[in-house]
Parts: structure tokens; sequence; C-alpha cells
């Protein structure tokens, strides 16, 4: 039976090396555009592995357009800052509530310092263990590069949890000076978190000593050099984000305490007061007044 299964392997072997000289070419990257995303999906006939398809339209967002999260804001702005004069810089965790910024602020980069050689490659959380693949091709090069990881999560057994562990700090091989990780998550510790890791927790000569699950979790972020919380906006912060995006729009209100109900009502719906709320409201707020007081044709 061994004897058999190790012929068949043999010949599988054989076919596949015959058969790969007439696959595709691997397509080369378009080094011209600013952001990419990496690609799996075997459209470009790739002899395995991956590829970085360009990302045609980035989202415009600014940084100035990003309220109620001054700090956080400041924070990841003087990180990258470092990180594109060649100076010491930090991978950056963004973890907190849905909706604040997160995304956003990691966009916003993008459009304020792509003209100062800074890049942005996404890449999904089932493709980290391709990140070997991906450093390899952006070493030596002279952008700066933000691998951008977005609503990152994990279980403990899931492959892109190590491979991301090694690439942040954790393998002999040095990352490249060009590169930085980028991630959110609505997780600090990236690991759903259980009652009887603590429970594992002992006590050592009167000092408290965590059990192996609970310093498995915080392992991964920890290997983040800089940590930023995002949190729920206030009513009062939230319809100052809805006035800046009204404003942003051009949409004027005759009756802005009505806005501002209209508003309340909106995130009341959506059991949500924060940035991305602000400005579906606006967006539709703006869109419908427009509609209603268009000319009819």
């Amino acid at each position: 039976m061994s004897a058999n299964l190790d012929q068949l392997l043999s010949r599988i072997d054989a076919l596949l090396d015959r058969v790969e000289p007439w696959l595709p070419a691997p397509t080369a990257t378009d080094w011209s555009a600013v952001a990419w995303r990496w690609r799996k999906d075997g459209a470009q006939g790739q002899r395995g592995g991956g590829w970085l398809e360009p990302i045609r339209r980035p989202h415009p967002l600014r940084l100035e357009d990003l309220l109620g999260i001054d700090a956080q804001r400041a924070e990841i702005d003087r990180n990258t800052r470092q990180f594109l004069a060649g100076a010491g810089a930090n991978n950056v965790l963004l973890s907190g509530s849905r909706g604040t910024g997160k995304s956003s602020l990691i966009k916003a980069l993008l459009t304020t310092y792509q003209d100062q050689g800074l890049r942005l490659i996404e890449v999904d959380k089932d493709d980290l263990t391709d990140l070997p693949e991906i450093i390899e091709q952006i070493d030596g090069r002279s952008e700066r590069f933000i691998l951008y990881c977005d609503d990152l999560s994990f279980e403990a057994s899931e492959s892109g949890y190590k491979a991301l562990k090694a690439a942040l700090d954790g393998s002999l091989s040095a990352p490249p000076d060009n590169l930085l990780i980028y991630a959110t998550s609505n997780r600090r510790h990236l690991l759903p978190e259980y009652q009887r890791d603590n429970q594992d927790a002992r006590m050592i000569d009167g000092e408290i000593h965590q059990g192996e699950g609970v310093e498995e979790k915080i392992s991964l972020s920890d290997r983040f050099g800089i940590w930023l919380s995002f949190y729920p906006f206030s009513q009062a912060e939230y319809l100052s984000v809805v006035q800046h995006w009204l404003a942003q729009l051009g949409a004027t209100s005759a009756d802005p305490a009505e806005t501002e109900r209209q508003a309340l009502q909106w995130a009341l719906r959506r059991g949500s007061r924060s940035g991305r709320t602000a400005w579906q409201f606006a967006r539709d707020w703006a869109g419908r007044n427009a509609y209603i007081t268009r000319p009819a044709s």
C-alpha cells in the first residue's frame, strides 16, 4: 500500500513539473500605484502565492476630517512622520468601539503623506501567512510601506496568528526598515478571552502570575509598540461630527435644532454614536434634502 502511494506521489510531482512551464508568468507589480490589496484568488494565473492588486481609487479621507479622536490622531501621525523620516517608529494596534475612526485614520495617513513616499498594502487576516512573500517584494524599495490589517481577530489555532507574531517580533530575520504594520481590531488582545483564563492565575510569594492562556493572548498585542484605544462618542462629540460633515457636504439647515433631533434619532436606531454613524446620517440628510428641493424636470 505504501509503495503504491509513493509511486502515485512521484507521478503527481512529475506531472506538476511538466505543467508548470506552461502556466502564466506572475504579474509584475504596478509600483506606480500608492496602495495595493494582496490577492490570492488566482485571477492572475499565478504559480501559487499571491499578487499585489493596485487600488486605483483610494479613499480620499483627510486627517482634519476625523474629529473627536485628537489624541489618537496626533500619536499615529507623529509615529508615521518619524517612519517617513527614517527615524525610530513602532507598529500600531488601534482597538476599540466600532465606527470610531480606526480604519479612517490609516486611510487618511495615505492621503496626507503619499507625496512623501508613503504607501499602503491591505492584507486580509486569512492571507497573513503570505507575509514573508509580501515583505520580499518590498524589501529594498525606496517607498515607505504600511501593511494594513483591518478588523483583526484570531483564534489561537489560526495560522495567520503565528505568521503575524513572527513578522512583528519573533523571527530570526529582521523586518525591512521600510515597513510598519498598522492593525485595527475591536479586541485589545486580538484573541477571545474566557473566564477560565484568569482561573489559571496563581500566587507565588505574594506575587500574582498569570496563567499560560492569558500570557498567550497578550503576547501578540504586546508586539505592537503603540496601542491606541477608541471609545464611543458623547452626545456633544457626535453632534459636532454631524455638523462637520453637513458643512463638508454643503448641506445647510434652516432648523438646526430639528437636524440635531433627527441626528440623535438616527444614532438611537443604529445603537451607536460614532463618526461612522455621523457620516451616514449627514450623507442621508443632505441627499434627502437635495432630492426634495430639486426642481421638477
